[in-house]
């Protein structure tokens, strides 16, 4: 490492231990140096639920699990149905399900521990790059180079690159690698996604309290705002679909399951038309679950990463259940405890909003 690279370091690394933030799943660094380690398990989880997602929707998803499963071995052995339901409305639902095959991995063939290298760690189900990385340098201390978004933004700031993203990225890691003490790699790499999330922000960076000023190339200049250099961004496409909110005369809403795999997989959902990601479902009643008295809600949007949906809701109360293949009825009480995405609880709430009837409970429910 370099002199002026040992000097950043050591200023960023005093100015985390002075102003760092505090997350259940996190070690201050005061206990760090007082020999307590990071439990692996906390890493993992929380950098799984922290991919696309910000760290104040993750923390109350975070405590739950734990509770509920404290460690790797009982996450393990939960069933798939309980963990989609306590990742409910956390989104990009694919991580639920690899979440489930990575504990049943590491329980069934390293013994409920986890791999303390990039390499083996990059072998499980949902870790990539940067995951392996992360972990790697926060729950063991290994001289990784972890390169987040808010990282990716101070290196380009640093150090005034010009080559737009994603081009930049391989460029960027190896500035994060040199930069990466070797005694302090954790604290380190958490000290920059702090710094990024904190003062190097993407909007009005505030410069003049930044621990590293005196050597950014950037610092004070309207140019930081753009940096780093983006391409133009895609126009989603917007897809169109029809969602059916039956309500049987008890107030239970029939559900339905999704497939395990594709968009929201292993999700409950009420009935809808077949909607994907590459194409609109059919619209109007004649896509119904069945016969009844359909009426018109509203129409709701919901963005995902690549597309918008507009899903136009209906709603039909039945003074008997009718049967559904594959379906069930879910009553005011346990309904939300189901494992529903965010875009269904919209349909069901527009669905119920326009009644008055059961307005508290119907509210409950939902939340």
């Amino acid at each position: 490492m370099t002199a002026d690279n040992a000097k950043i370091s050591a200023g960023l690394l005093d100015w985390y231990d002075r102003h760092h933030r505090e997350f259940p799943w996190r070690i201050s660094p005061s206990d760090r140096k007082r020999g307590v380690k990071p439990t692996p398990y906390h890493v993992w989880l929380s950098e799984i639920m922290l991919q696309q997602t910000t760290v104040q929707a993750v923390r109350p998803y975070f405590l739950t699990f734990i509770e509920r499963w404290p460690d790797v071995v009982s996450l393990a052995d939960a069933p798939d149905d309980d963990i989609m339901k306590a990742w409910a409305g956390l989104g990009y639902y694919s991580r639920a399900r690899n979440l489930k095959k990575c504990a049943e991995l590491v329980a069934s063939q390293h013994g409920g521990m986890f791999p303390d290298n990039e390499t083996a760690l990059k072998t499980l189900p949902g870790i990539g790059d940067y995951t392996a990385a992360a972990i790697a340098a926060i729950a063991f201390n290994s001289h990784a180079s972890v390169v987040d978004g808010n990282i990716e933004r101070v290196i380009a700031r640093l150090l005034r690159l010009a080559t737009p993203l994603p081009a930049v990225k391989p460029e960027i890691k190896a500035h994060m690698s040199c930069l990466t003490p070797h005694d302090r790699p954790g604290d380190f790499a958490q000290a920059m996604m702090d710094l990024g999330a904190t003062i190097c922000t993407p909007k009005r960076p505030a410069c003049s309290f930044c621990p590293l000023n005196g050597s950014c190339a950037v610092s004070g200049l309207n140019e930081a705002e753009s940096l780093p250099l983006k391409p133009p961004k895609k126009t989603r496409p917007v897809r169109r679909g029809a969602a059916f909110v039956a309500i049987a005369s008890d107030g239970a809403i029939l559900l339905r399951k999704r497939p395990g795999e594709g968009l929201l997989g292993g999700m409950s959902e009420v009935p809808t038309s077949r909607w994907t990601a590459r194409q609109d479902g059919a619209l109007g009643v004649g896509a119904a679950p069945f016969a009844g008295d359909w009426k018109m809600a509203g129409t709701i949007k919901h963005v995902f990463t690549h597309f918008e949906l507009r899903l136009d809701v209906y709603r039909a109360k039945f003074a008997n259940k009718p049967a559904y293949e594959d379906g069930w009825w879910s009553g005011t009480h346990t309904v939300s405890g189901e494992a529903l995405p965010t875009v269904m609880k919209k349909a069901i709430a527009a669905a119920i909003e326009p009644s008055q009837e059961n307005k508290t409970s119907s509210k409950g429910m939902l939340l």
